[in-house]
């Protein structure tokens, strides 16, 4: 029996976020780089293909005065900008659009895209889900594609998604925290949620991802994809953190489609044991 008639074997789709398809599964932010040339590096060794961009003025530029943005190739990376550090959903949806025209600007394909974040306080920076579904209805209006930053709660998800999102994008844990993915029941009834009447509807975790096995954890429980940042930007060695971690976000899609074995409580022998050959000693 080939694989692809087995029954546990998962047919695989490409990743695709509002009508455009993404080749690689892995996210990765710019944000926390020592440098802006570590910061490339990172990118090329992480295999992405989309990375995300705070809009506000100070996370844009270094102390040098120089543009995040001469250090991103548009031709390689679809730019997609965020509206981190925004506490309502006013004050998003002004960034969101800001993001817009600069993009809009530089030419790059990611100029309708937005991922949105309202926070609800500065010391947790879980989202509000008042606020984002009220951003999220505003820019699906202006014509936004939104990828919604939000909390693992499968009723708030499902509401984001109704609301217009193009993708619902559920916390593993705190933004930056590095405790992976802290409760996995939660992501698999938000996939269940979400994908109800649209198996191919994009979820993808985002935040509080801290070593490859958080990546591969979120894939191995059905995830589209994950975004991260801080467990690249501040590893001690970030080149070699990004080339984990896309390892991992591969090896996770994988075990994932590959279908795994059920759980069983007691021991299942990898041999037959009819036909085993008993020694008794002195014979």
């Amino acid at each position: 029996m080939s694989s692809a008639t087995r029954p546990n074997v998962i047919p695989d789709r490409p990743l695709r976020v509002g009508g455009r398809e993404i080749a690689s599964r892995l996210i990765v932010g710019t944000g926390k780089y020592a440098t802006m040339d570590l910061m490339r590096e990172a990118l090329d060794a992480s295999g992405t293909g989309v990375v995300t961009v705070a809009v506000r003025r100070e996370r844009l530029f270094n102390s040098e005065g120089r543009s995040l943005l001469e250090y991103l190739d548009p031709a390689r990376y679809a730019i997609l900008p965020n509206t981190a550090g925004c506490f309502s959903a006013e004050d998003a949806v002004r960034v969101a659009r800001l993001g817009r025209e600069l993009l809009e600007q530089i030419g790059n394909p990611g100029s309708g895209w937005v991922k949105l974040e309202v926070l609800g306080d500065r010391k947790t920076l879980l989202p509000d889900p008042v606020g984002t579904l009220e951003a999220t209805r505003e820019l699906v209006r202006d014509g936004f594609t939104v990828l919604a930053y939000a909390s693992d709660d499968p009723v708030t998800a499902s509401r984001i998604k109704d609301a217009g999102a193009s993708s619902v994008m559920p916390a593993g844990s705190p933004i930056g925290s590095g405790q992976g993915v802290l409760n996995e029941a939660n992501i698999v009834l938000c996939l269940e949620a979400l994908k109800r009447g649209d198996g191919e509807y994009p979820v993808i975790v985002d935040a509080g991802v801290g070593v490859p096995s958080d990546v591969a954890r979120a894939m191995e429980l059905g995830a589209d994809g994950v975004l991260l940042n801080t467990a690249v930007a501040q590893a001690g060695d970030p080149v070699r953190m990004a080339r984990a971690m896309r390892a991992a976000c591969l090896a996770g899609r994988d075990g994932y489609l590959a279908g795994r074995i059920p759980r069983r409580l007691y021991a299942s022998a990898s041999s037959p044991w009819e036909g085993t050959i008993s020694y008794i000693p002195g014979e």
